[in-house]
């Protein structure tokens, strides 16, 4: 499934690492160098204009990119949890996950 981040960019809901909010993570000296970093090595993208609020860390191709987006991380986690593929769309099935239980 594609989850779109703003900007009309859609990355792969499968490929996504971690989604992080910008204020909270960048006091942090370590987070702003591997921002940095990967702006620096062309593995970083802004998605939109607007303020932006949060980065997303995605594997594609056995390389990490740095999606950074107009959208809170709150409402990047209910476009996954309801579905929003940014192409009108939603989820239409639910992956149902089975836990082995013993007897």
């Amino acid at each position: 499934m594609y989850l779109e981040i703003g900007g009309e960019t859609l990355i792969r809901t499968e490929s996504i690492l971690g989604i992080f909010d910008l204020d909270n993570t960048t006091v942090g000296k370590s987070t702003r160098e591997y921002l940095n970093e990967a702006e620096k090595t062309g593995f970083s993208k802004t998605v939109s204009y607007d303020l932006p609020k949060s980065f997303l860390v995605t594997v594609e191709n056995n390389d990490r990119y740095v999606y950074i987006s107009p959208y809170s991380t709150v409402t990047v986690f209910k476009r996954l949890k309801n579905g929003k593929t940014g192409t009108g769309e939603t989820k239409t099935e639910e992956k149902t996950w089975k836990t082995k239980t013993s007897n």
